[in-house]
């Protein structure tokens, strides 16, 4: 999957130094969801068991490359795949050290059309803390809409967090 400025590749073990460094990133952590460190032997296996596939693991971990350098910049998430309901979740990361490049854009564009036009999906979603003005812009540019709002559904260290679910349909999907 192929951009002007990244591409998308599965994931490798000589990935395992840059996502052990984002996995446990405390700076992440809010957004991501996790609430303790992950060993390097945990992100060996996930790396092994991602050969799965998809429809194997029901989540796909996609690594963002930056074309001109061959640099890994971030990753996309996959997960809650529903393949009776043609639906998934999708979530990003871009380096802290490559933010505000398009990367991200493109990425998640990369992302709608593989889910779209190879797998076949009829929708994605994405939740997104509503401080996260970023994030809620990068999936607003991409077409996502906001379709629901979960009040107080995160406890973070300033308190409960308001969380938005956003969605893109796609509407040449079949039945």
């Amino acid at each position: 999957m192929n951009g002007q400025k990244v591409h998308l590749r599965a994931v490798e073990p000589s990935d395992l130094p840059l996502l052990y460094e984002w996995e446990n990133d405390v700076d992440n952590w809010e957004v991501s969801h996790t609430m303790e460190p992950y060993s390097k032997a945990l992100l060996e296996k996930f790396i092994e068991t991602s050969a799965q596939g998809l429809y194997g693991n029901r989540q796909q971990r996609l690594m963002v490359v930056e074309n001109g350098t061959g640099a890994t910049v971030g990753a996309v998430d996959i997960f809650d795949f529903d393949p009776q309901n043609r639906r998934a979740g999708i979530g990003i990361l871009v380096d802290k050290r490559h933010r505000q490049n398009g990367y991200g854009h493109e990425a998640v564009e990369l992302t709608k059309k593989y889910l779209f036009e190879t797998v076949g999906l009829h929708q994605i979603y994405c939740n997104i803390m509503i401080n996260n003005s970023f994030s809620l812009k990068l999936f607003q540019k991409a077409g996502f809409e906001i379709c629901g709002l979960k009040k107080e559904w995160l406890l973070t260290k300033d308190g409960w967090m308001d969380e938005y679910t956003l969605q893109i349909i796609n509407r040449k999907s079949i039945l």
